[in-house]
């Protein structure tokens, strides 16, 4: 007899504000999902990175810094939080002006990508060992092209800068977006891109509820 309910893998990639987070956690609520923010494994990462002293602009002093950490997973609900060191840092730490300036700087660095590459692979594992999941989401810059290339659904979400701009304002975020999706689209390593053969959803005409709609309408179908 067929498994009712396979797990699923689904990647959503796209820049910032474009709506990946609020997506993919309302999915992952409505289909029974662990959700992954891959976002938020940089900026623990980075903010672990500037707590020991680590400075982007100087890639080769890294490699020790990160063989100094310990990275763990702790589900909270339907969200798996990157831990390290046993601990979950605060969102307001990993939210910070400091972290925001430099997470694109560290995440741009080859050490820093391959460190979390393996640990990323890892959570489809996590998910169904946990027994509670019908599959995995996960949302980032290079899920459905690097992470999961064979998942069964990959989306790219994106919307004109305007609406993202008062996204990231809304929710009290400073960062430069355009200068953020810059540097990670020129990046060497994983740049941020639509992945070959990947779902184009344009969220800034429709109000999250609607997004949520087409993509489980997609999975669903």
């Amino acid at each position: 007899m067929s498994d009712p309910t396979p797990f699923k893998i689904i990647a959503v990639d796209g820049g910032a504000a474009t709506g990946k987070s609020s997506t993919s956690r309302a999915i992952a609520e409505r289909l029974g999902l662990m959700h992954v923010d891959t976002g938020a494994h940089y900026r623990t990462l980075t903010y672990a990175l500037l707590q020991a002293g680590a400075q982007a602009d100087q890639p080769d002093s890294i490699g020790p810094k990160l063989a100094a950490l310990q990275l763990g997973t702790e589900i909270d609900g339907r969200s798996a939080r990157l831990s390290i060191n046993h601990s979950v840092p605060d969102d307001a730490h990993i939210r910070s002006p400091e972290v925001n300036a430099n997470v694109s700087k560290f995440a741009a660095i080859e050490a820093v990508r391959e460190f979390l590459f393996n640990y990323q692979r890892s959570q489809a594992q996590v998910a169904r060992e946990h027994g509670a999941f019908n599959g995995l989401i996960m949302e980032g810059r290079d899920i459905g092209s690097v992470i999961f290339p064979n998942a069964e659904f990959r989306f790219f979400l994106f919307a004109d800068e305007a609406t993202r701009a008062a996204r990231r304002a809304k929710d009290g975020q400073t960062d430069s977006i355009a200068e953020r999706d810059k540097r990670d689209s020129q990046r060497k390593t994983a740049p941020l891109v639509c992945p070959a053969g990947a779902t184009r959803v344009d969220t800034g005409p429709l109000p999250l509820e609607g997004v949520v709609d087409h993509l489980c309408a997609l999975i669903e179908a």
